[in-house]
């Protein structure tokens, strides 16, 4: 995916980012593409898919749907959607 078609901003990213799991600071595995992962979750909502539609370019889509189950039910992401919110003003 080029960086023009990104959804969340540099800025927005900077916000977020410390608020999702799987940091180098944090014990277990670090996570990788949690940005494209955000993008994946953004673009679902957004056209309200299923996740098996989910693009080729946001990886496989049972992965991605077993991160957004886990955050979801572990409130991750409420905490990035109420910063995301703040920071855009919606």
């Amino acid at each position: 995916m080029s960086r023009q078609r990104f959804v969340i901003t540099d800025r927005l990213w900077q916000r977020s980012a410390p608020l999702l799991p799987g940091k180098a600071m944090d014990r277990g595995v670090t996570a990788r593409g949690n940005r494209l992962f955000l993008e994946a979750v953004l673009t679902e909502g957004g056209h309200c898919a299923t996740w098996r539609d989910l693009p080729a370019c946001f990886r496989n889509w049972n992965s991605q749907l077993g991160r957004f189950r886990r955050w979801a039910t572990s409130g991750v992401l409420q905490r990035v959607f109420e910063v995301l919110s703040k920071a855009t003003g919606t």
